[in-house]
């Protein structure tokens, strides 16, 4: 089983994610000794043949795709991950079509990310930050797929995972604002509609300026959400502020107030 605490060295880490085509386990079922039919289409890029396996019921392998797909090693891994370490980042979009799980963690807690990560597999990586994976998840170490990278110098993929980071973190905030302006217990009541407008309308346009900017570099990303923080905070704060109370005193000179004016015209 893999480790489920600290490994003793990082080389002994590394084995973990072997080269499939090197690992026996990868090779096939032990009880049949047969090799799984998805091994060689899913190492060589061939999406066509995995396509005829998924959708051709007169397929030998149809019925039990899924389970041959998902067949798991001693550490959790399944043909999703000799996939990542290939760096066959077509055959992870195509299957992502079937409904696979790619944010499943091995036994250690490794995500496919990870596993892309630490085999330094660019293209992978932003295949699945594409397909919106959990670029946040950690593993037995309390590591990020950033983390693992990181210590395995892997540059680029600490670079293009950093840029993922600052994307994540103006797509959260703008949910978080946006949230918290049409919560009906602390929006309505407590906002002008000018202001509640204005903070949607801001929000809406960070929306629109992440679709239409997929290239934007970090600094931009950080510059993007200082500024939204700048529009709505003011307004953000208002929310948190008590609503002023009419004093008892204020409440009796009104009414008195009122009952001489219609005294007078009386």
């Amino acid at each position: 089983m893999e480790p489920e605490g600290p490994l003793e060295s990082e080389s002994s880490e590394k084995s973990v994610f072997s080269q499939p085509e090197e690992d026996e386990k990868f090779q096939g079922s032990k009880e049949t000794g047969l090799e799984n039919p998805l091994l060689k289409p899913v190492l060589t890029g061939d999406i066509e043949g995995l396509r005829r396996i998924f959708e051709d019921p007169e397929d030998p392998h149809h019925d039990h795709v899924m389970e041959l797909l998902l067949e798991e090693d001693v550490v959790g891994r399944n043909l999703l991950y000799a996939a990542c370490m290939a760096g066959q980042s077509d055959v992870i979009r195509a299957l992502a079509k079937y409904g696979v799980n790619l944010n499943e963690t091995t036994t250690g807690g490794y995500t496919l990310l990870h596993c892309a990560a630490a085999w330094g597999r660019l293209e992978t990586l932003k295949a699945l930050v594409e397909l919106d994976v959990d670029i946040e998840a950690l593993n037995y170490n309390n590591e990020r797929a950033r983390d693992v990278a990181a210590r395995y110098s892997q540059a680029e993929c600490v670079e293009f995972l950093d840029w993922a980071d600052a994307r994540l973190a103006l797509k959260k905030y703008i949910t978080k604002v946006t949230l918290t302006i049409t919560d009906p217990e602390k929006g309505p009541g407590k906002l002008l509609k000018e202001d509640k407008n204005h903070v949607l309308n801001a929000c809406r346009a960070k929306t629109e300026w992440l679709e239409t900017h997929t290239d934007a570099s970090i600094d931009e990303l950080f510059e993007q959400k200082q500024l939204l923080e700048d529009t709505v905070t003011p307004i953000l704060v208002k929310m948190t502020m008590p609503r002023p109370v009419k004093s008892a005193k204020s409440v009796t000179s009104h009414g008195q107030k009122r009952s001489q004016d219609h005294t007078f015209h009386g």
